[in-house]
């Protein structure tokens, strides 16, 4: 549209059903849905998405969904909302058509967010109740129409089975900012991203698909900027359907699809982390910006007095997914991005706030009722973070197949035994993939997602590296972030040139590595932690976009690269490291697709109630029998030097952590060494 032309409504040609803005080829059909509002204005904009040309009272609505079609408006055409209606607090209702409001199914986004007091529905530095007849829209980005078009050639979804799958937990920017191979012009960015280098190295490691952080355009907090600090992490949403302008070099959305594409052509799925609990509008005294403008009462949850939100999320407010046209908003994302997009699955934030109803957290509820009927969506990777912060809210194992889960009990375990903490027995749950928690419903083996360290906390160095967290360049005097590390910095805090202890953390960190990559269930590593990244002990790094958080790519520890590289090649050379179905102790009856299992002790005889409880004992010998394979004997050893009993009969020695490299090929039988902080597999001949 050129800036001096004015538009009129095609009556006859609006349609209700087409949410967002949606090109024909001809026009576009604007629709935005407001149950409680009295009339929708929409405002184009220039070129340059700062002028505003033209501003046009929606002609139709029904149903709540408001829309017109404006023949000759094209891709490219930015443009917002102002939404009328009551200005009534204490009803819920915060309509300020003074503020110009983003499209919740904007596809693109022009131009930044500006903080600015005209941002607020009321008057900042009085109460809520207060009105701001300020202009917003010089502060706010712009939706742009978009044309959906891109030639994807043969591209598909990649479909990578579970049991065959390595999850890598990356950020757009940190994964890519201080790479030397990434073009400097491209670096923090998808283009970036997707470049030879790093799929190269994902590659080497055996990495099946790459889970981002939030990518869906977000907010930084005010009070961060005002600090010099930043949401770096992204879990402060507020579209669905953009992707963050700042991860793209070019601006434009095609450079999200031909991400993908190259790592599709890679043979890695792509995964995108999604924060359907809450939005960056924050509570009531938060900004107007979209949903809070458009019908506060239909999108947020609000507390039974209606002025206030109701927050189980910990960030101000909650999506109410029990409207039925939220919840179409956020089925209408998911399938965007798989279908638009490409994306192969999700993991969702805080993913019990998803399954709240009136009588609380409920598996068989409406959102995820919505994805298991869902043709497209129920066939995709589904990974919950199975807590929030409210009443009920931690859920591990609790929700519906084809979930999987994220498991802190398989964390704080494998760090506790390779601590040295205590007793075994928590240990054959962890490497079985959690039946405890898993094993029922008919869930199958895989439901586990298996992790030591995640982008919340510390990283996996720091936790041989730091007894307790650094966090003062946050700015909350070091009171943020949580005390629960089960770290151990092995006789330094921080860095150290003391060759002894160097020594110690390489073997604790090898062997949690092999653990999480040995065991039943899904394994998931963080972003750096394959080259010992560290975050100088910081375990609540949200806020530091910054060296803090980006990957040291010229110190990074090739050896341990490479340590990952062997485990993942070692997993995926044979069937029974991962399976279906949950392995079953010797002696239970026999199960299709399942392996075989049996605990020794180090002596080789079989585990006793006696051993079990012995607090000095600090091996575990596990011995599988697999179908489709040689038996394995696995040994997990948390203790000093020991000597092990091998089953009778020659092993094939595959894996010694404490070996550089690690894979070996080595003929033993009878009784062999075992070293200290050291994981060790061995194949039958």
């Amino acid at each position: 549209m050129r800036d001096d032309v004015s538009r009129s409504f095609d009556l006859s040609a609006g349609r209700a059903h087409k949410m967002g803005a949606e090109f024909d080829g001809e026009g576009t059909n604007f629709a935005i849905f407001s149950e409680n509002a009295t009339a929708v204005e929409l405002c184009l904009y220039d070129s340059d998405a700062r002028n505003e040309v033209q501003r046009l009272e929606l002609p139709a609505m029904e149903g709540g969904v408001w829309f017109g079609y404006l023949p000759g408006v094209k891709p490219g055409q930015a443009y917002g909302y102002r939404v009328h209606g009551p200005y009534a607090p204490e009803e819920g209702h915060r309509f300020n058509p003074n503020k110009l409001l983003l499209d919740p199914y904007a596809r693109e986004l022009h131009g930044r967010f500006t903080w600015d007091d005209a941002m607020f529905g009321y008057q900042v530095g009085t109460d809520d109740l207060t009105f701001d007849s300020r202009d917003s829209g010089p502060f706010m980005p712009k939706a742009v129409v978009v044309d959906a078009a891109f030639d994807w050639e043969s591209d598909a979804a990649l479909r990578t089975p579970w049991e065959r799958s390595l999850v890598y937990e990356a950020h757009v920017k940190g994964q890519t900012f201080r790479h030397p191979g990434v073009a400097e012009e491209d670096r923090g960015t998808f283009r970036g991203l997707a470049s030879a280098p790093v799929i190269e190295h994902l590659q080497r490691i055996g990495v099946t698909a790459i889970e981002l952080l939030p990518v869906q355009g977000f907010l930084h907090d005010r009070h961060l900027i005002e600090k010099g600090l930043a949401n770096y992490w992204g879990y402060n949403s507020l579209t669905f359907f953009a992707p963050h302008r700042p991860y793209l070099a070019t601006g434009y959305l095609r450079e999200v699809k031909e991400a993908v594409k190259r790592f599709h052509a890679a043979g890695i799925e792509v995964i995108l982390d999604v924060v359907y609990n809450h939005t960056a509008e924050g509570s009531e005294l938060g900004p107007t910006l979209s949903f809070r403008g458009i019908d506060n009462a239909s999108y947020y949850l609000l507390a039974e007095d209606r002025r206030h939100c109701f927050d189980v999320t910990g960030t101000g407010n909650t999506l109410n997914v029990a409207h039925p046209m939220v919840l179409r908003m956020l089925m209408d994302s998911l399938r965007y991005w798989v279908e638009v997009m490409h994306v192969d699955g999700f993991r969702f934030d805080l993913a019990s706030t998803l399954g709240r109803e009136a009588t609380g957290f409920e598996r068989e509820g409406a959102f995820f009722a919505a994805l298991r009927q869902d043709p497209v969506l129920s066939g995709i990777k589904l990974i919950a973070e199975p807590w929030d912060v409210g009443e009920g809210g931690y859920q591990v194992g609790g929700f519906p197949w084809p979930f999987r889960e994220w498991n802190d009990k398989f964390r704080d375990d494998v760090r506790g035994f390779w601590r040295r903490d205590g007793l075994l027995q928590d240990m054959p749950q962890r490497l079985l993939g959690s039946p405890v928690q898993f094993n029922h419903s008919h869930r199958p083996a895989t439901s586990s997602v298996n992790f030591v360290a995640a982008h919340d906390g510390f990283t996996l160095w720091d936790t041989v590296s730091y007894n307790d967290k650094h966090n003062d360049a946050n700015g909350e005097g070091g009171a943020d972030g949580h005390g629960h590390n089960i770290s151990d910095n092995l006789g330094a805090e921080g860095p150290t040139d003391d060759p002894g202890i160097m020594e110690a953390r390489q073997r604790r960190v090898r062997a949690m590595l092999a653990t999480v990559l040995l065991s039943q269930g899904v394994p998931m590593i963080l972003a750096g932690d394959e080259g010992a990244r560290t975050q100088q002990g910081n375990n609540n790094a949200y806020c530091q976009d910054n060296n803090t958080t980006w990957t040291d790519w010229e110190h990074i520890d090739d050896d341990l690269v490479q340590v990952v590289a062997d485990l993942m090649a070692f997993r995926q050379e044979g069937e029974g490291l991962a399976k279906f179905r949950f392995a079953q102790e010797e002696g239970a009856p026999d199960l299709p697709g399942a392996v075989q299992v049996g605990w020794l002790h180090p002596s080789g005889v079989a585990m006793s109630d006696d051993d079990w409880s012995d607090g000095d004992l600090k091996t575990l010998v596990l011995v599988m029998d697999r179908a489709e394979g040689a038996r394995l004997v696995m040994a997990f050893n948390a203790g000093d030097d020991i000597e092990v009993t091998l089953p009778e009969g020659q092993w094939r020695r595959r894996i010694d952590t404490s070996a550089t490299p690690v894979a070996v090929d080595e003929v033993q039988e009878g009784t062999v060494m075992l070293g200290w902080q050291t994981v060790s597999v061995w194949v039958e001949e």
